[in-house]
């Protein structure tokens, strides 16, 4: 299993953080960018945890995992493989938010991923070998993407 952690921070607060990681409604793959809509299924949602099916397309390539999320320890979200046409059951991320020092938020990400077949492998290969480069910037791009929607002027106000 590829094992990577680390740190992202953001001027949003923590609540607005764990809210975006755990908003499951039709806005989600809006919110994340990486999440392709078509790709994006709600199967159920508790109270700390939801089942969904998400995924990503690039050219020439689908990927996609059922991951069961759960937010019951207080400041932590953690979403597992279910199942995956690239990682393996059982490996899963886990996004732990607590207050910045300057004010906003530092997410620490811990990221355990096992590949499946010669895709999943290569790409757990990729983000293990970059230190989780791709992965913070897709964090990252979901962040700043809803502190963009937030500056900008309601209409009707």
């Amino acid at each position: 299993m590829a094992h990577v952690e680390l740190d992202i921070a953001t001027p949003l607060s923590p609540e607005r953080v764990i809210g975006a990681l755990t908003d499951f409604s039709q806005r989600r793959p809006e919110i994340w960018p990486g999440l392709h809509p078509s790709l994006y299924e709600v199967r159920s949602v508790g109270d700390t945890w939801a089942e969904v099916k998400e995924g990503s397309q690039a050219p020439g390539m689908t990927v996609w995992a059922i991951e069961h999320y759960d937010w019951s320890v207080p400041d932590t979200v953690t979403w597992t493989v279910k199942e995956s046409n690239f990682s393996a059951p059982g490996s899963s991320v886990s996004a732990q938010v607590r207050p910045g020092s300057g004010g906003g938020s530092r997410i620490h990400v811990t990221w355990n991923r096992t590949g499946v077949g010669f895709k999943g492998r290569m790409i757990v290969g990729m983000i293990k070998l970059s230190g989780g480069k791709p992965v913070a910037a897709s964090i990252k791009a979901g962040l700043d993407k809803m502190r963009e929607s937030e500056q900008q002027p309601q209409s009707g106000k």
